[in-house]
């Protein structure tokens, strides 16, 4: 569903996907499978996240600011934390530029929405595809005027199979509390 959703508004968006240059802003499960689909259409993979892993295919930048300079689609797909709020701001926005194209699928505050909105206004920034924003359900009223940005509803997990999914893991974690096992999940 997620990867659906980048492709619609990248596509939407730009004249020409493959061979863009990506960056992915948190190569966890969410961002490996997204670089895993881009991959298939030519697409060189760069990544920030905290630590450098090894991962041969695709090249690790210590700066979101050096990312986005070296991306023609920025996508946020990071956990939020204090680290991460706002962690595309005016100069991560700037190095991306006026042909770049950001997309937020993480959570509305990993985007300073303000400077984002006068990006998108002013054309300092080429396109956006959101499905969270800053202040949900509070959707910026200008976002709706442009004709650079996708906007949807934020509905990743929203499938058959993975809602069930959901219920079956409270279901398991239920039975193994009764039974006195170790839970699936357990909060700490």
């Amino acid at each position: 569903m997620i990867c659906y959703l980048i492709f619609s508004w990248i596509l939407f968006i730009l004249l020409q996907f493959s061979g863009k240059r990506v960056g992915i802003i948190g190569l966890g499960r969410i961002g490996l499978a997204i670089a895993t689909r881009v991959e298939a259409f030519d697409c060189p993979v760069n990544y920030y996240q905290r630590t450098k892993k090894d991962y041969p295919s695709y090249t690790y930048y210590p700066s979101v600011v050096g990312l986005a300079a070296s991306s023609d689609v920025l996508v946020v797909a990071c956990s939020l934390n204090e680290q991460t709020r706002h962690i595309v701001n005016r100069e991560v926005i700037e190095a991306l530029g006026p042909k770049g194209v950001l997309i937020n699928i993480g959570r509305g505050p990993h985007v300073d929405e303000p400077e984002l909105v006068s990006a998108l206004v002013e054309g300092r920034l080429g396109g956006a595809g959101l499905d969270v924003f800053e202040d949900e359900p509070n959707v910026p009223e200008s976002l709706f005027t442009l004709d650079n940005v996708v906007l949807v509803s934020h509905m990743g997990s929203g499938t058959h199979e993975t809602r069930k999914a959901m219920a079956d893991l409270v279901l398991d974690n239920l039975e193994a509390h009764v039974l006195k096992k170790p839970l699936l999940t357990p909060v700490i």
